[in-house]
């Protein structure tokens, strides 16, 4: 069967080399017309949602012998949780997505998108134009207009990515795909998966007197970051798993991004660059079932983290890795779903009407939050694996390859009301009231959406909320 005629959930499945019969277990339900775009997003979110569940019903079924559960997907939670960051409210507080520098600048030949949420990316755009890191926003933005509006976009790309900050050309997808970037991860399959080491058949039982939860006694190292990782470990503590997130404690996070990717989950600081962060580290290693990694290739190599060094540590380990721009010339850059689909021409798919030909945007950070869950998908059907046959495993996924799937894969059908406005963020003529609750939390009031993995015996929604990042200690919870 080709792609044209695979549904995105059966492509996703294949990719995850799951059993096609498996399938019938899926029901899908929910309003229409939900995330329009030219693009067909809504497939790609229900996509990702679908098979992460129905990898959960298998590993839930494996751990008990019992058979698989039926899968619930409802649109609605999908696309509610797709823009789980702009429902977030914290004590009625709604979170700031986009700094005043994250926005396209037209240039001499085109346009440019600039990525400056984090004080260093900011500092390093502004340090290109000679202006020191404390210019407000305000000046700021008159002077990174005036100054790109007279350049070539390929020069400025350069110059910001040589400085350490963050900009990217638009390109058209023929661009992309002509090019060795594009060629280059093209290659690659949706999710990749190998068996990089031997380790034994570990069966973890479910623990007595608990639901059927499918990561229940399983330990998860978190060293993710921004919306795609933190997605997936935020599905895996919901489906049962301790995870604890690792984060340095000299590299400033988002605390508001974490309130939203935070549930489940406990957040530790840990300087892997000393010889103390280091010996913790080995020790929370030793007894991790799971390790999940979305930084760049490079960024924590450096520490002798590779996947073949840390499953040679930990016999058995499922590894997760993601990143923005998988293989290829780009492979080693800092990226965002924001950039790759700049990068990767969806944002000229998406361009507004009108003589500006402004490029566009998809109505969710689609590429994160469905990389995020195809990437739990993958460390869900490895572990099914490894409680097969043993071994350790590898599960690799790129914000740019999933570009890929949702530009030249997916079914071409457009959400109804694709036409009213590619990059509004309009979600469909829907209230997200009914899948979104609120809860008591260490950061305050929050109102949040709850989740869309379902299936029978399922949990409704996470067992704790977020605490401020790097509260706990590097420790896993005792049995």
């Amino acid at each position: 069967m080709t792609h044209a005629r695979m549904s995105g959930t059966e492509q996703a499945w294949a990719a995850l080399g799951g059993d096609p019969a498996l399938l019938a277990r899926i029901g899908t339900s929910g309003p229409d017309g939900l995330l329009p775009a030219r693009l067909p997003v809504m497939e790609l979110a229900r996509s990702a949602v679908a098979v992460c569940s129905l990898a959960a019903a298998e590993l839930a079924a494996r751990r008990t012998a019992r058979p698989v559960p039926q899968v619930r997907v409802d649109d609605g939670a999908v696309a509610t949780a797709f823009t789980s960051e702009r429902h977030l409210r914290i004590d009625r507080r709604a979170l700031t997505n986009f700094a005043p520098l994250s926005r396209f600048w037209r240039t001499a030949d085109g346009w440019v998108r600039t990525h400056a949420n984090y004080p260093h990316h900011r500092a390093r755009l502004l340090a290109t134009l000679g202006l020191p890191a404390d210019t407000s926003d305000d000046t700021a933005v008159d002077a990174v207009a005036a100054s790109f509006t007279g350049r070539r976009g390929p020069e400025i790309e350069q110059t910001v990515y040589a400085a350490g900050g963050l900009a990217v050309v638009a390109r058209t997808p023929e661009e992309w795909a002509a090019g060795p970037r594009g060629a280059a991860v093209a290659a690659t399959p949706l999710v990749a998966r190998d068996r990089i080491g031997s380790g034994p058949v570990r069966r973890t039982a479910a623990l007595a007197g608990e639901p059927l939860l499918p990561a229940a006694g399983l330990r998860v190292l978190d060293l993710t970051r921004v919306i795609a990782g933190p997605v997936a470990t935020r599905t895996l503590a919901l489906l049962g798993a301790d995870v604890l997130r690792i984060d340095a404690p000299q590299l400033p996070e988002s605390q508001d991004a974490h309130s939203d990717t935070g549930f489940g989950k406990r957040s530790a600081d840990l300087d892997l660059g000393s010889r103390s962060g280091m010996a913790v580290f080995d020790e929370l290693l030793t007894d991790a079932d799971v390790v999940v990694v979305g930084y760049r290739p490079g960024a924590i190599e450096r520490f002798g983290l590779m996947p073949e060094s840390l499953a040679a540590r930990r016999p058995g380990l499922v590894i997760g890795r993601l990143s923005a721009w998988g293989q290829g010339p780009w492979a080693q850059r800092r990226g965002f779903d924001s950039l790759v689909q700049v990068a990767t021409g969806i944002a000229s798919v998406e361009a507004t009407a009108g003589p500006e030909n402004l490029p566009g945007a998809l109505p969710a950070q689609a590429l994160d939050h469905g990389t995020g869950y195809l990437l739990a998908a993958g460390v869900l059907r490895a572990l099914t694996e490894q409680h097969d046959a043993g071994g350790s495993r590898l599960v690799t996924l790129s914000l740019a390859r999933t570009a890929a799937w949702l530009l030249e894969e997916l079914p071409a059908r457009a959400e109804s009301g694709a036409e009213c406005g590619a990059g509004s963020g309009v979600t469909g003529s829907y209230d997200p009231e009914k899948w979104l609750t609120e809860t008591d939390s260490p950061l305050g009031r929050l109102r949040h959406a709850l989740p869309p993995v379902a299936f029978d015996g399922s949990p409704a929604d996470w067992s704790r909320p977020p605490g401020p990042l790097g509260a706990d200690a590097a420790a896993w919870l005792t049995a």
